[in-house]
């Protein structure tokens, strides 16, 4: 290794969180180890009455991942062909993912070019374009990109004059507010999830699901374990293999304890981030009354800039990534599903504007600068 080499600047931190947390953490999986319950222990139980004292949701579900909590809910509500479901067409694939799995199609609609979130105006157009294909539209996912909600009080009139259900996609996003309600207490349900690099991550796979609906919460109990009815060998229903694993509630039990002060950091981090480079990028806007969790940290730059600034950053130590370089409608996989209107043409734009740029809780005010310095310098 090249002694002269820049220390290299770690995209997402998870070592600076471990070692703070180290004694605790080990303390949690030794218990875990010690009483043996490895699956649906009681650090499960704990974990979601921790997580709905946080959010104030009336009743959480954790599960294996957050593709599994959206496929949960869509599970519920017994999704099928022939129905339509709405959502962003810049987004991560699980969004659509679990759509398809159903046999529905997933109408992609446009988002807003400053916050990356679902444009309404798309959304109407969508609920058009999919009952002009002969679809019945039944619910759209929202998916708050990035940390920051979508703004809610202009999509959930659409959905209530549609009768469409909501079902909020909160992977990264949870730990957010919008308007005097967390994430986690908008729409039908809300699914997130624990990837390790999530804002709220374990140390696996997890994810957790979030409603206020008592009966819903029943189903996706029962559907969370084979469609189990008074035990896990009386099978009510179909259900799936959906359970988070002991240990990782008891990781996620220690990190939750931290959490909000971690969001504030994100946020201070934000901050200097966005007043050191408003005058030279497009800097990510969060919309009035919500408040963003950070999960990326993601600016916009002319097209032709964006390559030589990924890798100007990469040859000084600072990594870059990119969310995301394809929506979803040119994806392969969905080509045979609709797009709202006239199409995508914003998130379109953003696949070949938008990088991300290093963030968590962990990053020193000297890295920020330096991060700073460096785009500054590359874009000059």
């Amino acid at each position: 290794m090249n002694k002269h080499a820049p220390i290299p600047v770690p995209f997402i931190d998870l070592k600076a969180q471990q070692q703070l947390l180290q004694p605790q953490v080990s303390q949690a999986i030794e218990r875990v180890l010690a009483h043996g319950q490895y699956i649906l222990g009681p650090e499960v139980r704990t974990l979601e009455s921790d997580l709905s004292e946080f959010c104030g949701a009336k009743h959480v579900v954790s599960c294996s991942n957050g593709t599994d909590a959206l496929a949960l809910i869509l599970m519920a509500k017994e999704l099928k062909a022939g129905q339509a479901v709405l959502c962003p067409a810049f987004t991560f694939a699980a969004t659509a993912e679990v759509i398809a799995w159903f046999g529905a199609t997933a109408v992609f609609v446009d988002v807003h070019a400053d916050t990356f979130n679902m444009d309404v105006r798309s959304l109407e157009a969508g609920i058009a374009t999919a009952k002009k294909h002969g679809l019945d539209p039944v619910g759209v996912i929202p998916v708050d990109l990035f940390g920051q909600p979508v703004d809610y009080d202009a999509i959930e009139p659409v959905c209530e004059a549609h009768g469409l259900w909501m079902l909020c996609d909160a992977a990264q996003s949870f730990g957010g507010s919008y308007r005097d309600r967390s994430i986690g207490n908008i729409g039908m349900a809300t699914a997130t999830s624990f990837f390790p690099a999530k804002p709220l991550g374990c140390y696996g796979d997890g994810g957790a699901i979030f409603t206020n609906d008592t009966e819903l919460d029943t189903i996706l109990r029962s559907l969370r374990v084979h469609g189990e009815g008074v035990d896990r060998y009386d099978n009510v229903r179909i259900g799936m293999t959906g359970r988070l694993d002991t240990i990782q509630a008891a990781v996620l039990i220690e990190k939750l304890k931290i959490f909000r002060d971690e969001i504030a950091k994100r946020n201070e981090i934000a901050a200097r981030y966005n007043a050191a480079l408003s005058d030279i990028v497009t800097v990510p806007h969060v919309i009035d009354g919500a408040t963003s969790v950070w999960a990326q940290y993601t600016i916009r730059v002319k097209p032709e800039q964006r390559d030589a600034l990924a890798e100007t950053l990469k040859a000084v130590g600072i990594p870059t990534a990119i969310y995301y370089r394809k929506p979803m409608h040119h994806q392969e996989a969905y080509k045979n599903n609709l797009v709202a209107g006239n199409g995508a043409p914003i998130c379109e734009a953003l696949a070949h504007e938008v990088i991300s740029l290093p963030m968590h809780p962990y990053l020193e005010v000297p890295t920020q600068d330096r991060i700073v310095d460096a785009v500054r310098a590359a874009l000059r």
